[in-house]
């Protein structure tokens, strides 16, 4: 049995709707079981709940093979420590107490680098990280640097305005990952019985771009002029507490920012095995466009 978090998410999502696919058997944990797709509802067993709640995840982890672990964004948490390694604290537990084989874990790159300890974010991603592998269950972090699909949420400036914006430097090369590669990677891994102990697993698209280039490709891939603005850092995190978030999770937001500034994407070496096949280019043609077109 494969047990799936955030099952709505989407990167959960496409990790169940991956394991379907493959005949998978799949359980997921679901605060609101009616914003599963239809086609998907009945097919999956469902356990009803969140899986920060002990009673939830001891229930769910029963009898499963493996596990995939993603947190969901906590925007109101009154710490990054206490939405990550506090939220996971309930699952550590109960991979040991329920003899789970395997977890595929969602989480951030950056580990060594200088700025990894003050980084938001990935910091409390790495922490959490932690946590699971000290458990001793199999564990395979998969390290994303940022999304693709994170310029979904710029719709709107893109198409009024003609802008992209954003708090990255605009000559900085970095890697960027499409949410349908990391779903495919952790589909894969979750079925694969072979690994054991506990590893980083690069995940990220197969070139690097600075955000003038990003903008160069959305403008051709969409036929019409876009631009990158680099948004002030004062300014970017005004808009996260605009938005509801507490100090803490906004400052580290901005925190997590300044360290992909200071090359937190940039510590790793690219290699073909950690590549997955989604180009920015492509990504902008087969879901950028599609969603500003509708």
């Amino acid at each position: 049995m494969n047990v799936v978090t955030a099952p709505t998410s989407t990167i959960g999502r496409q990790v169940v709707q991956n394991l379907l696919d493959a005949g998978e058997p799949v359980r997921v944990v679901a605060r609101d079981p009616a914003r599963l797709a239809p086609d998907v509802a009945g097919r999956v067993e469902v356990v009803v709940g969140t899986h920060r709640d002990p009673a939830v995840v001891a229930e769910a982890f029963t009898g499963a093979e493996a596990v995939f672990w993603l947190v969901p964004a906590d925007p109101r948490a009154t710490s990054v420590d206490e939405a990550y390694v506090g939220f996971s604290r309930p699952a550590a537990e109960a991979f040991q107490a329920r003899g789970v084989r395997r977890v595929v874990g969602i989480s951030a790159l950056g580990r060594g680098t200088p700025v990894a300890d003050r980084a938001g974010l990935v910091t409390g991603s790495l922490a959490m990280d932690d946590l699971i592998a000290a458990t001793g269950v199999p564990y395979r972090a998969l390290c994303m640097p940022s999304f693709m699909d994170n310029t979904l949420r710029q719709i709107a400036p893109i198409k009024n305005q003609g802008v992209l914006y954003g708090p990255i430097v605009p000559g900085l090369k970095a890697p960027s990952v499409a949410t349908r590669d990391i779903g495919a990677v952790a589909a894969r891994l979750l079925r694969d019985d072979s690994w054991t102990g506990s590893q980083e697993v690069p995940v990220y698209g197969p070139d690097d771009l600075t955000f003038d280039e990003m903008a160069a490709i959305i403008s051709e891939a969409l036929g019409r002029p876009v631009r990158y603005q680099q948004t002030p850092a004062d300014a970017y995190k005004q808009n996260f507490l605009g938005f509801g978030y507490s100090g803490a999770m906004a400052q580290a937001m901005l925190d997590m920012a300044q360290a992909k500034n200071n090359g937190l994407d940039n510590g790793v070496s690219r290699t073909p095995e950690d590549s997955t096949p989604t180009s920015f280019r492509q990504w902008c043609l087969d879901v950028l466009k599609e969603a500003v077109d509708a």
